[in-house]
C-alpha cells in the first residue's frame, strides 16, 4: 500500500521565513502521525511443534514388540546377522530381514519411546529410552522383553529447546499452525513472531562367544568386545556387557572435549566426532579410557571412520551444526598424539560414511550416495554416484551398502564402483 500526503505551499517573502519553518515542521509531524496511524492487516503463519508427554511408568510399560509397521521417520541403523535394526526417531526400532538383499522384509517393530541410538550384541538390543538405557531380548523379534533397565544414565538428553523432564517422557510432537496479525511497529522494532518459541525437533567378544553387530558412523553407541561405550555432549560412559542381557554401568569419563556427536570403534581406539574436532581415545584398558590426540577444525558436524592409518571425517554445515564448510578431511592418525591433515576435498553436504578396502562411501545429503577411490589418501576422487536420494548414514558390507535416507532404507550394490545400483528399498509409509 502506498501512502500519499498532499501538501500545498504558497510563496512567502523573506520576512515570513520563521513562519515557513513552523509550517514545514508541522507538516512533517503530520506525515509521521498519519504513517503511524495507518494499519495494514498483515498476517503470518508459523509452524511449531508442541511436545506430548507420558509418565515414565507408562512409557516403560509400553516397551514391547509388535507386528511390523511402516517406516515414517528413519534415523540411525545397525546391522547384525542378516538383520537391519533401523531407528524410528523417538518411537522405536524396526527389525528388517535382509538375507535376500533384493527383497527386504519388515519383521517386527519394537516400541521404545524416546529412542535415538541403538546397538546389538548377541540377542540383546541396547537403546536409549529417553534418559534410561534399556536392554531388550530380541531372540524372538515378535515377543521381545526387557531384561535390564538402567535408569537416568543419560541425564543430558534434550529435544531442541526442551530438556528431558525428571518424571515424564516426550513421546510425540503435535504440529501447531499459528496465524498472527503483525503490526508494522510494536514500539521497539520487534515483530510478534520474535516472542514465539520454536522447537526443532566389530568386534567379537571375550569370555562368552557372543558377537557384536556393526553400526553406522552417525552413532552415539559403540560396542568394543564386551563393553558398550556411549557419548554425550562432553563425556564418555562405559557399560559392562559381558553378560549381554544384563548390562551394568561402570562409570563416566570426562573428556575435556565439547559438542561430541559421534563415536566409531576401531581395534583398541575410539574415534569421536565433535563439532570442533576429532578426538582419539585409547581403550587398551577398557574401563579406563585415555584421551590421546585431537584434530581441530572449524565448527561443523563431523562423523568419522578410520582404517587405523587414516581417519576420514566429513564436515557439513546446517542449522544445528553452524559453519559454512562441506568437505571430506583425510587425517593421518599414525601418530595418535598429533593427528595431521593430509588433504581436504569439497562435497555437497556430507553426512555418514563407511570404508570398505580402498573404497569410501559417503552419504552426501541431497546429492545422494557417492563411491570414492581412497587408494591414495591425498587424491581421493569419485568413481560413481547414485542420485535422487537424500542420504543420512551408511554401513558397507562387502559390496552391499545399507543406506538410511530421508525416504527410507535402501540396499545398494557397489561392487561395480563406477555404477552403484539400487537393489531394493523400504520406502516411508510402506
Amino acid at each position: 500500500m502506498q501512502r500519499f500526503i498532499t501538501m500545498t505551499f504558497h510563496t512567502y517573502t523573506k520576512t515570513t521565513t520563521m513562519m515557513l519553518r513552523k509550517i514545514l515542521l508541522a507538516g512533517m509531524a503530520a506525515v509521521l502521525l498519519l504513517t503511524g496511524c495507518v494499519k495494514d492487516k498483515v498476517t503470518s503463519t508459523y509452524v511449531y511443534y508442541r511436545p506430548v508427554y507420558k509418565t515414565k511408568a507408562t512409557v516403560r510399560s509400553e516397551v514391547k514388540s509388535s507386528t511390523p509397521r511402516s517406516i515414517q521417520n528413519p534415523g540411525k541403523l545397525f546391522y547384525k546377522d542378516g538383520y537391519v535394526f533401523l531407528n524410528e526417531l523417538d518411537k522405536g526400532v524396526h527389525i528388517i530381514d535382509i538375507k535376500d538383499v533384493t527383497k527386504p522384509k519388515l519383521v517386527s517393530f519394537v516400541a521404545i519411546p524416546g529412542c535415538v541410538d541403538l546397538a546389538v550384541r548377541g540377542n540383546t538390543l541396547y537403546a536409549d529410552l529417553d534418559v534410561d538405557l534399556v536392554a531388550i531380548d530380541i531372540s524372538d523379534p515378535l515377543n521381545t522383553k526387557i531384561t535390564k533397565l538402567l535408569e537416568g544414565v543419560f541425564p543430558h538428553r534434550y529435544y531442541g529447546s526442551f530438556v528431558a523432564d525428571s518424571s515424564r517422557v516426550i513421546v510425540d510432537w503435535l504440529r501447531v499452525d499459528t496465524t498472527v496479525q503483525n503490526v508494522d511497529n510494536l514500539g521497539w522494532g520487534m515483530k510478534a513472531a520474535d516472542f514465539m518459541t520454536f522447537a526443532s525437533v566389530s568386534n567379537s567378544s571375550g569370555g562368552r562367544s557372543v558377537s557384536n553387530g556393526v553400526g553406522g558412523s552417525m552413532a552415539r553407541f559403540a560396542l568394543s568386545n564386551d563393553r558398550l561405550y556411549t557419548v554425550s555432549y562432553d563425556d564418555l560412559k562405559i557399560f559392562n556387557t559381558a553378560i549381554p542381557e544384563t548390562p551394568s554401568y561402570i562409570k563416566e569419563v570426562a573428556l575435556n572435549a565439547w559438542d561430541i556427536e559421534t563415536i566409531y570403534p576401531f581395534q583398541n581406539k575410539l574415534f569421536l566426532g565433535a563439532s570442533t574436532g576429532m578426538h582419539i581415545v585409547d581403550i587398551s584398558n577398557k574401563d579406563n579410557p585415555v584421551k590421546q590426540g585431537t584434530f581441530t577444525h572449524a565448527r561443523v558436524c563431523d562423523p568419522v571412520v578410520t582404517d587405523g592409518k587414516y581417519a576420514y571425517v566429513t564436515l557439513r554445515n546446517g542449522t544445528q551444526c553452524g559453519g559454512f564448510i562441506n568437505q571430506l578431511d583425510v587425517v593421518n592418525v599414525e601418530n595418535v598424539m598429533a593427528p595431521s591433515l593430509v588433504k581436504s576435498f569439497s562435497l555437497f553436504n556430507p553426512h555418514g560414511l563407511a570404508k570398505d578396502g580402498n573404497l569410501l562411501l559417503i552419504c552426501d545429503g541431497a546429492d545422494g550416495l557417492k563411491v570414492m577411490d581412497a587408494t591414495q589418501p591425498n587424491n581421493v576422487y569419485q568413481l560413481g554416484q547414485l542420485k535422487n536420494l537424500i542420504t543420512y548414514d551408511v554401513i558397507a558390507l562387502d559390496g552391499i551398502a545399507l543406506v538410511s535416507a530421508k525416504d527410507g532404507l535402501h540396499l545398494i550394490d557397489y561392487r561395480t564402483p563406477s555404477k552403484p545400483t539400487l537393489l531394493s528399498s523400504m520406502a516411508i509409509g510402506k
